[in-house]
């Protein structure tokens, strides 16, 4: 079976290793050879291995019957939408890493593979190397799914890690994790949270089985986050956690993208660094965590190509996965339920007091004589914010009990 990939950046060129070095392990497991014909790029790299496979040109591979598996690892909707369209309807299964083009465009690709009897599969799309998808549509089958919830973006996660365990501020550990190469040099896709949106929206969508846009997913990043605000957490024994959750309540889905400060008890507090984890909820399972790299060129396209193993393994044969074009309509922010970790300036104390439901103070002596912070009990957003409005608030972190 010949394959094709679209994009040589740092998955692409991963992927190509990957189908290289481990090619005889993968004729073992799909019983037939899986060679690379095409790799697809704008750029010329000379003396690259990948050289005597490099095309610039879409139609020398859409036209050619030899390739039946097309991997798109380009990024962003366009040219990828159209290139992955026309793979499709020409007959070819894709495989792709694109959350994007997955959470935008999924529903549309899925049908036109059923279609084809061929397959669109896009287990890298979330959580990097984490089989999460797999869970979702082949294992948790028996189960009504009541919560997905993780941490889907290894950026934050680094750096609430290092603002946590090394005292630095928000800048300091962002300037880290960027010259580690964890973060871009505009980092506003992770620390303003868009790119966990994408992959909730996903999550959501295959929990459901029908469309979730992620336009529609309320959407909160770190960029608020302090050094005080860790420091409170860190008095209380908790962590704060940049989360992509989606939960079902009284027969409505509610989707949602925020930092939360969870405690030691919570199976997501020990995950460190630029590690992923995804807690789903069953009703009857009840719950089941997926843990690893969500990042990264190896643990990414090692994902991509278990796809292309899947997809050579199920030749002419569709598998099956659940997600209609039908628009799921989400339950409103306002209604969400929740409690919040809170610092208001010390003139507005009394106020304060009056207008939330504190369930406890909180006193660290280096901001004592500036602000009072406490936890509130349970109260929903629409409450909160109507309360928020009479006092100066400094910040506010939902707070899982």
């Amino acid at each position: 079976m010949k394959v094709a990939i679209f994009g040589y950046g740092t998955v692409g060129s991963g992927v190509f290793d990957v189908l290289m070095e481990n090619h005889d392990i993968i004729a073992k497991r799909v019983g037939f050879p899986v060679d690379v014909k095409y790799v697809l790029d704008l750029r010329e790299f000379p003396g690259n291995p990948v050289e005597p496979y490099l095309t610039h040109d879409v139609n020398q591979i859409l036209d050619d019957p030899e390739v039946e598996i097309v991997v798109e690892v380009m990024g962003g909707i366009h040219p990828a939408y159209e290139f992955t369209k026309r793979a499709l309807e020409t007959g070819r299964s894709v495989c792709t890493s694109n959350k994007e083009l997955v959470a935008k465009h999924g529903a549309e690709f899925i049908a036109l593979a059923k279609e084809k009897n061929i397959n669109f599969l896009f287990e890298a799309s979330v959580g990097g190397g984490i089989p999460v998808i797999r869970q979702l549509i082949r294992s948790i089958t028996a189960d009504e799914v009541m919560e997905v919830c993780g941490i889907l973006n290894g950026t934050t996660n680094y750096m609430m890690t290092e603002m946590r365990e090394k005292g630095v501020t928000f800048e300091e550990a962002l300037a880290d994790a960027q010259a580690k190469g964890f973060a871009e040099r505009n980092p506003a896709a992770d620390i303003e949270g868009h790119d966990a949106c994408r992959k909730i929206a996903i999550l959501t969508s295959l929990a459901y089985a029908k469309q979730v846009d992620y336009e529609d997913i309320y959407t909160e990043g770190i960029v608020a986050i302090s050094d005080i605000d860790v420091a409170y957490a860190t008095e209380m024994k908790r962590g704060i956690k940049l989360l992509g959750q989606s939960y079902m309540k009284d027969g409505k889905v509610y989707a949602v993208v925020a930092p939360r400060m969870i405690g030691e008890e919570n199976p997501l507090y020990p995950v460190k660094g630029v590690y992923n984890a995804i807690l789903i909820r069953g009703n009857m399972l009840e719950d089941v965590m997926c843990y690893g790299r969500g990042a990264g060129k190896l643990p990414t396209a090692s994902a991509v190509v278990s796809d292309v193993i899947d997809a050579a393994k199920h030749r002419n044969t569709n598998i099956p996965i659940l997600w209609d074009a039908e628009k799921l309509v989400l339950g409103s922010k306002e209604e969400m339920e929740t409690r919040f970790f809170v610092r208001v300036a010390l003139a507005d104390a009394e106020k304060a007091r009056s207008l939330f439901p504190i369930e406890k103070e909180l006193k660290l002596p280096e901001y004592e004589n500036a602000e009072i912070a406490f936890v509130t009990g349970v109260m929903s957003e629409k409450a909160f914010e109507e309360a928020q409005a009479k006092v100066q608030v400094l910040s506010r972190i939902r707070y899982e009990a």
